[in-house]
């Protein structure tokens, strides 16, 4: 099981998303954290790699909701303000972990 494996995921309300991960650390985003990180092409161009939202645009009081599995590698998630298209890979979401780990 790699590091990158999660052991559970949390969503307890719709402010945090909290992973633990299979070596015993711990991610928490918030809905805003994870809207500015989206990958859907939406969000990136998928010709040149380039972010085409302001992580810094999106609002602190953002909420998610009907977090889901995708397969056994990612999870998604509906945005309060109607984003819905991101598939967050588990490898996806350790590499940005806001605390680092």
């Amino acid at each position: 099981m790699s590091s990158s494996s999660p052991k559970v995921i949390r969503r307890s309300d719709p402010t945090r998303v909290e992973i633990e991960w299979s070596d015993g650390k711990t991610s928490v985003f918030t809905p805003a954290q994870l809207r500015g990180l989206c990958p859907c092409a939406q969000c990136v161009s998928e010709t040149t790699g380039v972010r085409m939202i302001d992580p810094a645009s999106v609002p602190a009081d953002l909420r998610q909701s009907d977090l889901a599995l995708v397969g056994n590698y990612a999870i998604t998630m509906w945005f309060s303000d109607g984003h819905h298209t991101g598939i967050y890979t588990f490898e996806y979401l350790r590499e940005n972990d806001p605390t680092g780990q």
